[in-house]
């Protein structure tokens, strides 16, 4: 099963093979996140699509089959390190920072952050190399940006 996923994170080879393992790691990594409190729902499917819509100038099609592959691979184990390590050698510290954004903003869409999100979080933007205070900076502009329920919960920054 692992296999499995990393062959679909890496994809093939050269620049258009790159940008597609970029997108299927920041994909497969934004599922995680919304899958690590086993609970997947719709305003979280939602999000990512739009999310990789954005971030990938994607339309909403081809959104929501990357977001549906990204569904399919991590029905079993990931490996948060093959995933980070395939983002960080596609993108620069702002690109990497944007993608905890991504992240958070995922976690937050329900309205709160439970334990196991707080601990892939951390553990998630050590790995791409991010900085707890960019991390954090991060959470409080999708705050901002998409009110502050979460904030009202208590959760940790």
């Amino acid at each position: 099963m692992l296999n499995h996923i990393l062959d679909w994170a890496r994809g093939g080879a050269g620049p258009v093979a790159d940008e597609a393992a970029l997108r299927r790691a920041v994909a497969a990594l934004l599922m995680e996140a919304a899958r690590v409190d086993d609970s997947l729902d719709e305003p979280e499917r939602e999000r990512i699509q739009a999310l990789l819509a954005w971030r990938f100038r994607l339309g909403p099609f081809e959104a929501a089959q990357l977001g549906a592959d990204a569904e399919r691979a991590s029905d079993g184990a990931v490996s948060w390190h093959a995933l980070t390590h395939t983002i960080r050698e596609h993108c620069d510290e702002a690109a990497r920072i944007r993608i905890v954004e991504m992240l958070w903003d995922v976690v937050l869409a329900d309205g709160n952050v439970d334990a196991l999100e707080a601990n892939l979080m951390r553990r998630v933007a050590a790995l791409l190399f991010v900085s707890d205070a960019d991390s954090g900076a991060a959470r409080r502009r999708v705050l901002a940006r998409n009110g502050a329920t979460a904030a009202a919960n208590g959760e940790p920054e």
